[in-house]
C-alpha cells in the first residue's frame, strides 16, 4: 500500500481530480449499515439470495468515492439517495455481473469494514485494503485485485520537494491515514520523523499536508496520482525500485477483497473471476477511475 511482486503503473496525467469530500472516509459522515442486511451468507458460507453485499467507504478516491448521480454507471448506496464510482464499484460490478448475481453497496467507514466482514452484515468488503498479516487473522482474502506501490507526497515548493530515498526524509514533520501500512509500517522508517496522530481518512492527511500542517505524507500510487491533479502543487515522489525505497513485504502492497473467515465459497468464485483478469485489465480500470473523479470542492 517500494517493493512489489507485481506493480502497475497508473497514467499520472488521466485524472479529473481528487475528491476532498471522500465523505465515507471519515467515520463522522459515513453510514453505517444494518445488522438485517438483505444479504448474508449461511454457516458453510453459501450466498442464499444471490445478491453480493459490498462493503467500501465510498470516499478514497480513485478507489471509491460518493457522487449524486448514476453518471459513468455508478451504483446507488443502500439506504442512501447518494451513489457510489470507483475503481471498488468497477470491480464489484465486473464480479457481479460474472458470478450472475445483483449487487449492493453498503457505506462504511474504514474502521467498521473489518468488523462488518466478521459480523456477516456484509458478503465481502472491496475498498483498496492490503493484504496484512494482522487482517488475515480476522478476515480472509481473495487473490490481489491490485498491486499498490508506496508513494511520498510533499509540496512542490518544499523542503523535501527532491528527496531521492526514505533517509532523504529524515526529521519530516509527517502523517498518514490510520490504520493502514503507510501510517503503521512506513512512517516510523524515516529517520527522526516527526509522526504526527494519524488521520482519520485520506482527505484528512491530503488536507494536513495542503495546510503545511505536515511536510510529508505517504500513500500509495493511485491516490497520490490523483491527489497531484487535486492539489497542483503536490509532488509525487516514488522511491520504488531503488535501495531508498519504503521497506515493506507483498503482503502489504498486494491489494484484496476480504470475506468472512472460512467462507471458500465465496472466496473461490471471486477467485475464478479474478484469474481471467490480466494487469493490463487493472491498470486499464484503474486509469478510467482516475480519470472520471469528482472535481475537488
Amino acid at each position: 500500500m517500494c517493493i512489489m511482486k507485481k506493480k502497475l503503473l497508473s497514467a499520472a496525467a488521466l485524472a479529473m481530480a481528487c475528491m476532498l469530500s471522500f465523505a465515507g472516509c471519515s467515520s463522522s459522515s459515513s453510514s453505517s449499515s444494518s445488522s438485517d442486511s438483505d444479504s448474508s451468507s449461511d454457516a458453510s458460507g453459501v450466498l442464499n439470495d444471490n445478491v453480493l453485499t459490498v462493503a467500501m467507504e465510498c470516499g478514497y478516491a480513485p478507489y471509491n468515492w460518493t457522487q449524486p448521480d448514476d453518471s459513468n454507471g455508478a451504483v446507488q448506496i443502500k439506504d442512501s439517495p447518494d451513489y457510489a464510482y470507483g475503481y471498488d464499484v468497477m470491480m464489484a460490478k465486473h464480479i457481479a455481473e460474472e458470478l450472475g448475481m445483483d449487487l449492493e453497496i453498503v457505506k462504511l467507514d474504514w474502521d467498521s469494514l473489518v468488523p462488518a466482514v466478521q459480523s456477516g452484515t456484509v458478503d465481502c468488503v472491496i475498498a483498496g485494503q492490503s493484504i496484512t498479516s494482522d487482517r488475515l487473522e480476522m478476515v480472509d482474502f481473495t487473490e490481489p485485485y491490485y498491486y499498490a506501490s508506496i508513494i511520498t507526497l510533499v509540496k512542490a515548493d518544499g523542503p523535501y520537494a527532491n528527496a531521492a530515498s526514505v533517509a532523504d526524509l529524515a526529521g519530516a514533520t509527517c502523517t498518514s491515514q490510520q490504520n493502514t501500512v503507510w501510517y503503521d509500517t512506513c512512517l516510523p522508517q524515516i529517520p527522526d520523523a516527526n509522526i504526527l496522530p494519524a488521520q482519520e481518512s485520506a482527505p484528512a492527511m491530503l488536507v494536513a499536508l495542503d495546510a503545511d500542517k505536515c511536510d510529508i505524507v505517504v500513500t500509495d500510487q493511485p491516490t497520490g496520482l490523483a491527489a497531484c491533479v487535486a492539489y497542483p502543487d503536490f509532488k509525487l515522489l516514488d522511491f520504488s525500485g531503488t535501495d531508498g525505497a519504503f521497506q515493506v513485504s507483498d503482503e502489504e502492497i498486494n491489494i484484496g477483497i476480504s470475506i468472512q473467515k472460512g467462507n471458500t465459497e465465496l472466496k473461490d468464485k471471486i477467485n475464478s473471476v479474478l484469474a481471467e483478469m490480466t494487469p493490463e485489465d487493472y491498470t486499464n480500470m484503474m486509469n478510467d477511475a482516475i480519470a472520471v473523479q469528482p472535481l475537488s470542492e
